[in-house]
C-alpha cells in the first residue's frame, strides 16, 4: 500500500553541514518536510570540524562557547537539553589578557569578583560598570527577544512602537568605542571591553554600541566549554538530525543548481542530478551565488559583494606540546602590542599586522581527553585581513614571531617541545569552505550591514531558494548561525504548508 503521508512531503536539499545547515535541516525535519543534507568535506560542522594526530584533538574553528541560553533554547525545540547532550561546564577564569610578563589579567567567572578588577584599574568604576553592564543586559534581551530572530526581508518587520521605542534605546547610532569611553578611563579596561568587537568584523569606532551586549554575555552569562571540545556540539546537532530522519551525505560537490520555469528545480552534486522543492543554501552565500547559479538568477552582483566590508579571517596553528605549560588558562588574549594598529591593518590597511595582537587556547587546561596525559593541545590564532598573499614562508614567519612572544611572556621554552605542527589559513578556507575572500567570520557588523542590510536570506528571483549562515542574518558566530538556521526553516514552514 502506498504512504500517503510520504507522497505530500516537500523534499528539501540543504546545502552545506555546519551549524546553520544542520538548523535548519532538523527545523525542517521535525515540521515533516524530507529533507537531505549535502556536504561538501568528508566530516560534517563546517568550521568547526575537529583535527585529531597523535592523541591530541583540536577544534579547528570556533573554540568560544558564549550565549549559552541559544544553545538551550535550540535544544528545547527537540524535548531534550544541553546537559542530556554533552557536559557543558563554566571556565573560570573565563580567560587570561597579557599586556605584559609582570602584567596579566585573569578574568574572574564570579561578578563580584569581575568589579573588584575594575576598582583595582579605575577607582570608582565598579558603579559605572554596574550601570554599562544593566544597559548591556537590556541590548542583549531585545535583541534575542525581538530583533535577532526576525528574517529582516522587509523594514515593516520592525515597525512597531514598541519596537521602534526599544531601537532608541539600542545605541544603534554611536559607537562602542565611544559609548566605552565615556563609561572608562582606563586604556587596559576600555581594550578588555573593546575586544569581542575585534571578530565581530569592523574596529570599535565603526561598530554600534548595541553590541555592548557582547560584554554582558561575556561578563555575566560566561565563557563555557563543551567537555571533548566544540565540536560535541556538532556531534549532538547530528544526533538530533538523524532522529528527525534528515539523510546526512558527506563528499558531496554541489557544483550547478538547474532552474526550471522560474524554480530551483534540482542541484548537481558529485555529477548526479538530484531533484528537490526546495533548497537551502548553507554554504558560502557568495560561492552559492556566484558560481552555482546563473547570472540572472541571483540576489547581488559580483561588485556588491566587493563592496562589502568582510569580518577577519585569520592564521591558526595547531600545535601538540609534549609538556605541560605553566601560566597559560583555556583561554589566553595577548594584548601586548598595539590594539589600534592591528585593526588598521586589518580593516583599513589590509596586510600581514606588523606586532600582531594573537589569541590562544590550551583546551588542555580543562580537558585531559584533548591530549595525551602530561602533554597540552595548544591552538594560536592572529586575526588578519581578507585577501592578502598566504603562503607557508609567511605564516611560518608568524609561527615564530607567536612563539617568540609567547615564550617571552609566559618565562618557558616551548618551541622546541611541540611534536605536532599544523598551519590553517586563507587559502585553506577558501579550499574547504569556499570562503569568499578566505574569511573566518562572515560580514563586519557594521550599521549598514545590519537587519534589513545584510545580504537577504531569501533569493528574490526564485521563490524556492533560501540562503543561511554567517554571510546573512542575524550574523556571524556560532550562536547566530544556529538562529540563522532556525529562521529560515520558519519562513520555508510558513510557505510550503504541508
Amino acid at each position: 500500500m502506498i504512504d500517503k503521508t510520504k507522497l505530500n512531503k516537500k523534499k528539501v536539499i540543504v546545502i552545506g553541514g555546519g551549524f546553520a545547515g544542520l538548523s535548519a535541516a532538523s527545523s525542517l525535519a521535525k515540521k515533516g518536510f524530507d529533507v537531505t543534507l549535502l556536504e561538501k568535506n568528508t566530516e560534517i560542522g563546517g568550521r568547526a570540524r575537529k583535527l585529531e594526530i597523535d592523541g591530541f584533538v583540536f577544534d579547528m574553528g570556533p573554540s568560544w562557547y558564549w550565549m549559552p541560553d541559544v544553545f538551550e533554547n535550540y535544544f528545547s525545540q527537540f524535548n531534550t537539553t544541553v546537559e542530556q547532550q554533552y557536559d557543558l561546564i563554566r571556565l573560570d577564569p573565563s580567560y587570561a589578557v597579557f599586556f605584559s610578563k609582570e602584567e596579566v589579567l585573569r578574568i574572574p567567572a564570579n561578578l563580584n569578583e569581575f568589579y573588584k578588577l575594575f576598582e583595582k584599574y579605575e577607582p570608582g568604576s565598579s558603579k559605572k560598570l554596574k550601570h554599562f553592564l544593566a544597559e548591556a543586559e537590556y541590548k542583549y534581551n531585545v535583541s534575542m527577544s525581538d530583533f535577532v530572530h526576525k528574517p529582516s526581508l522587509s523594514i515593516f518587520e520592525f515597525i512597531d512602537l514598541r519596537i521602534l521605542n526599544a531601537a532608541l534605546k539600542m545605541d544603534l547610532f554611536k559607537s562602542i568605542s565611544k559609548y566605552i569611553r565615556k563609561h572608562f578611563t582606563n586604556e587596559k579596561l576600555i581594550q578588555l571591553l573593546e575586544f569581542p568587537v575585534l571578530f565581530l568584523g569592523a574596529k570599535p569606532n565603526e561598530t554600534p554600541a548595541l553590541y555592548s551586549m557582547m560584554n554582558y554575555s561575556d561578563i555575566v552569562l560566561g565563557t563555557w566549554y563543551p567537555m571533548g571540545g566544540m565540536f560535541k556540539i556538532i556531534d549532538a546537532m547530528v544526533k538530533i538530525a538523524n532522529q528527525q530522519g534528515v539523510k546526512i551525505k558527506t563528499g558531496e560537490i554541489v557544483s550547478k543548481i538547474n532552474i526550471e520555469n522560474g524554480i530551483a528545480e534540482s542541484v548537481v552534486s558529485n555529477g548526479v542530478k538530484l531533484e528537490t522543492d526546495i533548497i537551502v543554501a548553507s554554504a558560502d552565500y557568495h560561492h552559492v551565488e556566484q558560481n552555482l547559479l546563473e547570472e540572472k538568477y541571483r540576489n547581488y552582483s559580483e561588485n556588491y559583494w566587493k563592496s562589502r566590508k568582510m569580518a577577519p579571517s585569520c592564521l591558526m596553528y595547531y600545535l601538540g606540546i609534549n609538556k605541560r605549560i605553566e601560566g597559560l588558562e583555556h583561554h589566553n588574549l595577548f594584548f601586548d602590542t598595539s590594539f589600534d594598529v592591528h585593526s588598521e591593518e586589518i580593516y583599513d590597511r589590509p596586510q600581514w599586522p606588523s606586532e600582531p595582537l594573537f589569541y590562544s587556547t590550551c583546551a588542555s587546561k580543562t580537558d585531559k581527553s584533548v591530549a595525551p596525559e602530561g602533554m597540552e593541545n595548544l591552538v594560536l590564532l592572529i586575526p588578519i585581513a581578507v585577501d592578502i598573499e598566504d603562503t607557508e614562508e609567511i605564516r611560518e614567519k608568524y609561527f615564530n614571531i607567536m612563539m617568540e612572544r609567547l615564550e617571552s611572556l609566559t618565562g618557558q621554552t616551548i618551541k622546541q617541545h611541540v611534536i605536532v605542527k599544523r598551519s590553517y589559513a586563507i587559502n585553506d578556507f577558501k579550499k574547504d569552505y569556499n570562503s569568499f575572500g578566505g574569511n573566518a567570520y562572515g560580514l563586519a557588523n557594521t550599521l549598514k550591514q545590519t537587519a534589513i542590510f545584510k545580504p537577504s536570506l531569501k533569493n528574490k528571483k526564485l521563490d524556492n531558494l533560501y540562503y543561511t549562515g554567517q554571510l546573512t542574518v542575524p550574523g556571524p558566530g556560532v550562536p547566530p548561525s544556529i538562529i540563522s538556521g532556525q529562521i529560515v526553516a520558519k519562513e520555508i514552514i510558513k510557505k510550503f504548508k504541508i
